[in-house]
């Protein structure tokens, strides 16, 4: 762990590496050692934590373990990382992705801009048409906003613990065309945001970075409450209501509009900041192969009403 402190990682990335060490590898594997490691055992290993774990967490410990006997290697500790060759496939299922439904994206647009709140419309807007992470909308500065081409660049974000930084990986950096309308809502919005050191889009009360949790509970949650979106939880003899989306959910619902437009899956991919196009394909994959049979559809439904048409226009001739 020494050397991920040295290379700069974020404290929760560290903190997910330690986690697997603490509560997976070592009472996995704890004491088995390295030179003793070979590939059917490393396989082994493998299926262990996919019999015990989820398939995400398990690839994710499974890079953690490999991580760990490269650095074993690189220290000259084992002549081989018997990981290198062990791997989990994603699922080829349909992910668990959560989308708003398109009358609920309506209603919510429509109350945040009635809302007395003049923070909530523009937030709305980057939801819909940005598909930001919520750590880019907390980290997003004046400077990325740029009216005249009508985009928004990203090139940082802010962490769980409010601190500015660079975006995770390269694919982070990206600039997003935005439409007229959202332009127009965030030049208004400029015009009233208060004023911050750092210039942000939505600063705080206390003109800092807001935290992710009053950028849901203050901001988005009365917007989805005022819509109706939300459902009621039971809780210790009491009905609480709760909101049914959360700021990823949105993230979501911008791909999936993109995708009924018609976007490039590349093009997606570079605007949502994936790391690679078969992320892009993982997560929305289902929604590419549903738009596809909807524009087979169209086209058979005209060809066949065209057919009609025409010969019904031969027999009239």
């Amino acid at each position: 762990m020494k050397r991920h402190w040295r290379e700069d990682l974020e404290t929760t990335t560290i903190a997910g590496y330690e986690q697997h060490v603490r509560l997976h590898i070592v009472p996995l594997c704890g004491g088995v050692k390295l030179t003793s490691l070979t590939i059917p055992i490393a396989e082994n290993l493998r299926d262990e934590l996919l019999d015990k774990l989820s398939r995400p967490m398990a690839i994710r410990v499974l890079q953690s373990l490999t991580a760990i006997v490269q650095e074993a290697k690189r220290k000259g500790h084992v002549s081989q990382n018997v990981f290198d060759d062990v791997s989990i496939k994603r699922s080829t299922r349909t992910p668990d992705v959560v989308i708003p439904l398109k009358g609920e994206l309506r209603m919510i647009l429509r109350l945040a801009s009635m809302s007395s709140d003049p923070m909530a419309l523009p937030l709305v807007m980057l939801l819909y048409f940005a598909g930001l992470r919520a750590s880019e909308l907390r980290g997003l500065c004046w400077r990325h906003f740029d009216a005249r081409r009508g985009t928004i660049t990203i090139d940082q974000r802010a962490d769980s613990n409010n601190v500015i930084g660079p975006p995770k990986s390269k694919s982070g950096f990206r600039t997003i065309p935005l439409p007229p309308s959202a332009i127009e809502v965030l030049k208004r919005w400029r015009s009233q945001c208060p004023s911050s050191f750092l210039n942000l889009v939505f600063p705080s009360v206390g003109s800092r970075v807001m935290s992710h949790n009053y950028l849901t509970n203050n901001v988005l949650k009365p917007i989805l409450l005022a819509a109706g979106v939300f459902d009621e939880v039971y809780k210790k003899g009491t009905v609480e209501r709760s909101i049914r989306y959360t700021l990823h959910d949105f993230r979501h619902a911008a791909a999936a509009l993109w995708i009924e437009q018609r976007v490039s899956p590349k093009r997606i991919q570079y605007w949502m900041g994936h790391s690679s196009i078969q992320v892009t394909f993982d997560t929305y994959g289902h929604l590419f192969e549903q738009a596809e049979q909807d524009a087979a559809i169209a086209t058979a439904v005209e060809s066949d009403l065209t057919r009609h048409f025409e010969a019904a226009w031969l027999q009239g001739a």
